[in-house]
């Protein structure tokens, strides 16, 4: 997440994310160090991260209104991390202080040479519950949303939103970057997915990409269509057609995250 956004459009659909928030520190290398190297970066950041607050920062430079839900831990971290989204355009009226919590934090190597990203994590505490989410919240945060996003790091507070959702007719999206305890009730309330590369086929034990796109959608029938990114070369995209049928092409060279919204919000439309 960095710089400030458009303005939101007026009328345009409100688009909901549920998840974690992360405080990057990005390191840019010539190429990644070998072990035991001392190495000189060629540029560094530090910034607001993690995929939900990625997305919505997403969103909002497509001056379409956003909102979050997320527990921040009440520390220097997790007020930056509000501060910057609320800078891009985010509504973060809905993100829960924690007063004795830590903020998750990632250090971020990023490989000019293969343009890859590579992350380490430490977790944060303490995580969103279901308990967190009150009848009267729900019915808040999802007043005039048109779009979910969820990504199953609050696994049992972002179903228990997917399922409040659901029953509304709220469109469902998800990032499925991997597979996860429970992930699969969560995944079977979707009618969007955006994927990593490797998740299509670790999810359904397929030999093969396509064949993994192709039996997402059969045994996800709720699912209109799935996406599979694929780092510099763009992404993937097999739709179900109304005819019962299914297309599948590709876009290049387009930010996975805009390119994916910007099919996403347009189907929804």
């Amino acid at each position: 997440m960095s710089s400030c956004s458009d303005e939101a459009i007026p009328g345009q659909p409100i688009v909901l994310g549920c998840g974690q928030l992360c405080l990057d520190y990005l390191v840019t290398v010539a190429s990644f160090p070998i072990p035991d190297q001392k190495i000189r970066g060629t540029s560094f950041k530090v910034q607001g991260g993690g995929n939900t607050g990625n997305a919505l920062t997403c969103v909002a430079r497509l001056g379409l209104p956003c909102r979050i839900l997320a527990k921040v831990a009440d520390d220097s971290h997790g007020r930056y991390m509000v501060e910057e989204l609320e800078s891009s355009g985010v509504d973060t009226s809905f993100c829960m202080n924690a007063k004795d919590g830590a903020s998750h934090f990632n250090y971020v190597i990023v490989d000019n040479q293969t343009n890859t990203r590579t992350c380490i994590y430490t977790p944060g505490y303490p995580p969103l519950l279901p308990d967190d989410l009150t009848e009267s919240l729900l019915f808040d945060v999802l007043d005039g949303v048109k779009v979910l996003y969820v990504n199953g790091r609050s696994r049992e507070a972002e179903l228990l939103l997917a399922q409040k959702a659901h029953s509304k007719n709220i469109p469902i999206l998800i990032n499925a970057e991997k597979k996860r305890t429970g992930l699969d009730e969560l995944i079977a309330l979707a009618d969007y997915a955006i994927c990593s590369t490797n998740f299509p086929q670790e999810w359904t034990e397929s030999p093969s990409s396509p064949s993994a796109l192709l039996s997402m959608l059969i045994r996800l029938p709720k699912l209109k269509f799935v996406i599979m990114t694929l780092g510099e070369h763009g992404c993937v995209i097999l739709e179900r057609c109304s005819s019962g049928e299914f297309s599948l092409f590709t876009i290049f060279q387009w930010s996975q995250t805009h390119s994916s919204f910007m099919y996403m919000l347009t189907s929804c439309a």
